[in-house]
């Protein structure tokens, strides 16, 4: 908005000022000032009381307007008209003025074509000050306006910035209700250290014919109703495999949930700690560098999604499920997709101009610039579909380790997310998936249809408004809140407003 203020300014000034008006209005201000000086001088030569008044008459008119003048001249410089054009002008009036001057003579003759030309320069003066005043006072008025939008605008921005970190710290923060829950199953296992689910056989967590899906939270309640809900539209639950990561802090709490509710109808639930995984180490991978030096700020389990060759070394595919999803519908039929040997199946998120590379990466970067096209269409963490060997085959892990090693300080994309650098290893290696595998946005959009959501695989609650929440929005609470357990004894003792 403020680089664009002058031209139009100048613009309506222009408007105001024509040519021929602009003119005759700087050759008043000039010619007023050279007879004031010249009546002055010839004042003071002749000292005349009758001549001495009718010439200082003369001079205050002439030294008033040639004030008055003088603003205007300087409110339209300080607009910036034509610099050539007044340089022109000047120089004209400048031997136009001479020319006038060596007309006055010493006698009192001479002095009456002078005092005619002045009375009708004043008279010009005034028609010009008339006629541009209500365009100068116009233009201070809209300049305060403006001035005044400006400062609106700023304070209108700082609110929506304080609000939107507010709905983050309320959406990444833990309700108390949850560190209950976390606390109180922490507290069986201590006493009932026999209540903990046994580990999965590595016979069934490795065998590739099995659907297996990557979870990665610390949220008990949240990583429940995922596996609740595929397991309740499953054909065969036996054939799925759940390996859940979370915070070793965390570990023990989900152990003993998982092994005082099962998964139903002999589906497995395979359990680990982030501290598992010894080859995450700063000499390989540069987050694990980055968090040590205090410039990552997201926890691991964000990141282990580049990471899933490593940890399912004799998988052949995994799906990646995000922690705030519903599933509606058998995800078998998603293990038969044909990626067509990429590496990524997942929902395009793009519409018109929205949701393009251009917003989730810093083009000005040249390796930004040379490597990725602003117009290619992001898609979505949530439900992503990854060949491992094709994986492996492209060495992917590597592109990631190099990205994120240029974006140590930020210059590749905004420092708090992980899918501009997905988007960047994934680049030419994603398969866009039909987009009812996929439905995203019950986190803050509230206008997605019923029927879109009833033909919907996986519901995605993306945003702030997770249905875990307060906050969450009532329409689509119900989605979420129908596959969480509530008969579970330690979710009524901790005060789940479900």
């Amino acid at each position: 908005m403020a680089g664009g203020r002058p031209i139009r300014t100048m613009n309506g000034v222009r408007s105001f000022f024509t040519d021929r008006i602009f003119l005759s209005f700087l050759s008043t201000l000039l010619f007023l000032v050279a007879i004031s000086f010249l009546l002055s001088t010839k004042a003071t030569t002749r000292p005349h009381p009758i001549q001495s008044v009718h010439f200082d008459l003369i001079r205050r008119q002439a030294s008033d307007h040639a004030a008055l003048v003088s603003a205007y001249a300087a409110y339209s410089r300080r607009l910036k008209i034509d610099a050539s054009r007044q340089v022109r002008l000047f120089s004209n009036l400048a031997s136009s003025l001479s020319e006038l001057a060596s007309r006055v003579g010493s006698d009192e003759d001479s002095l009456h074509p002078v005092e005619k030309e002045a009375k009708d320069r004043v008279k010009l003066a005034r028609q010009l000050v008339s006629e541009s005043k209500e365009a100068f006072d116009t233009q201070i008025k809209i300049q305060k306006l403006r001035d005044t939008i400006f400062s609106v605008n700023e304070q209108l921005h700082r609110a929506r910035k304080l609000g939107d970190l507010s709905s983050q710290i309320a959406a990444s923060s833990t309700p108390k209700s949850l560190h209950c829950l976390a606390m109180r199953l922490m507290e069986h296992r201590i006493l009932h250290p026999e209540d903990a689910l046994p580990s999965t056989s590595d016979s069934i967590a490795s065998d590739p014919s099995l659907y297996h899906y990557a979870i990665f939270s610390e949220n008990i309640i949240a990583v429940s109703v995922v596996v609740n809900s595929v397991i309740r539209n499953a054909a065969d639950p036996s054939r799925h495999v759940f390996h859940v990561v979370t915070d070793p802090m965390y570990l023990p709490a989900m152990q003993v949930w998982f092994a005082k509710r099962p998964p139903t109808g002999g589906a497995h639930v395979d359990l680990h700690s982030t501290d598992e995984y010894t080859f995450l180490d700063a000499s390989y991978s540069p987050v694990i560098r980055q968090m040590e030096t205090g410039k990552q700020e997201i926890s691991l389990l964000h990141y282990l999604r580049f990471y899933l060759p490593e940890i399912f070394p004799k998988l052949k595919r995994v799906i990646l499920l995000e922690d705030d999803v519903v599933v509606q519908k058998d995800l078998a039929e998603l293990w038969k997709v044909d990626l067509q040997g990429n590496v990524n199946g997942a929902v395009e998120m793009c519409f018109g101009g929205f949701r393009r590379y251009n917003r989730y990466l810093n083009f000005t970067n040249q390796v930004v610039k040379e490597r990725f096209s602003p117009r290619a269409c992001a898609w979505a963490y949530g439900v992503n579909v990854f060949d491992l060997q094709s994986w492996r085959t492209e060495r992917c892990t590597e592109q990631f380790h190099q990205y994120q090693e240029m974006n140590e300080d930020g210059l590749l994309w905004r420092p708090g997310t992980v899918l501009p650098a997905g988007l960047m290893t994934f680049y030419t290696t994603t398969k866009p998936l039909e987009k009812s595998w996929h439905v995203m946005g019950l986190g803050y959009n509230p206008s997605i249809s019923p029927e879109e959501i009833r033909k919907a695989a996986v519901l995605h609650f993306n945003g702030n408004m997770k249905p875990w929440l307060d906050v969450a929005m009532n329409q689509y609470k119900q989605l979420w809140t129908k596959y969480v357990d509530s008969d579970m004894e330690f979710l009524q003792l901790c005060n789940f407003g479900l």
